[in-house]
């Protein structure tokens, strides 16, 4: 004689006449119910846990898409002016980019309707400021002459640009010029790499002009080279080198000085 437990009742199952008896623990949902019949249901059971758990893996999967489908990009780039796009105010705050003209810097810069800005140009060049008010943002563009500086927002979740902090902006040395600057690009300044771009030429500006980023004055700018990025001769070395000739002589000065006493 043998025996076999199912879903909490014990069968007895005699191997000349084949006959069963049931021993039960507990009550459950098979009493009364042949062999065959208690299998079916246990079946069934399994089948219906295995579709629950394949429906929620599906279900998760379908939510790891949607978070990867909405995943939001930064971008960074620097327009020429005119800049051919439209800004608007964001009703919850922020700035946005409403419009963008067809072949206009500012779509060849890669921007798109829809873009939330994030930062862009300070008035005197040398920060990224958030945008967040609208008319505030257009002043500080309009008193860009040249080209503006944008970081915006594609996609995913918008950011709360009220809690952005003033940024760097970047590095003026070994900058990537769009080609529209490297066709106007003539000087630049010897202590920061400000590199002139401007429509009006460089020698009709006045003498008293001053670096726009670090306020060095006209004197300090040299010829650019577009090709190389460096300056074509130079004519007085960095005003840092100066001051450290200046200081070296004088220190051996005085060691002769003193040594010679």
């Amino acid at each position: 004689m043998s025996s076999a437990v199912v879903a909490g009742a014990s069968i007895k199952i005699s191997p000349r006449r084949r006959a069963f008896s049931y021993s039960h623990t507990q009550k459950t949902t098979l009493q009364g119910l042949s062999l065959q019949e208690s299998k079916s249901r246990v079946s069934d059971l399994f089948l219906a846990v295995s579709k629950t758990k394949n429906a929620t893996r599906s279900l998760d999967n379908n939510k790891i898409t949607a978070r990867t489908a909405g995943a939001s990009k930064t971008i960074e780039v620097e327009v020429d002016k005119p800049l051919g796009l439209t800004l608007g105010q964001r009703p919850g705050g922020g700035v946005v980019i409403t419009a963008v003209e067809g072949g206009g810097n500012a779509a060849k810069a890669g921007l798109k309707s829809g873009d939330q800005v994030l930062y862009t140009s300070s008035f005197f060049g040398d920060e990224l400021w958030p945008a967040d008010k609208l008319g505030f943002t257009k002043t500080a563009i309009q008193a860009k002459s040249d080209s503006v500086y944008f970081v915006v927002n594609r996609g995913g979740a918008d950011v709360d640009v009220k809690r952005l902090p003033k940024r760097p902006a970047p590095p003026r040395f070994g900058r990537k010029l769009t080609e529209a600057q490297k066709a106007r690009a003539t000087h630049i300044c010897l202590d920061c790499g400000y590199i002139y771009f401007l429509q009006k030429p460089f020698d009709e500006l006045p003498d008293t002009y001053v670096c726009p980023q670090c306020q060095a004055p006209k004197k300090r700018f040299a010829r650019y080279d577009v090709n190389t990025g460096k300056p074509i001769g130079s004519g007085l070395p960095p005003i840092g080198v100066i001051i450290g000739l200046i200081a070296g002589i004088g220190a051996v000065g005085a060691l002769l000085v003193y040594g010679l006493q």
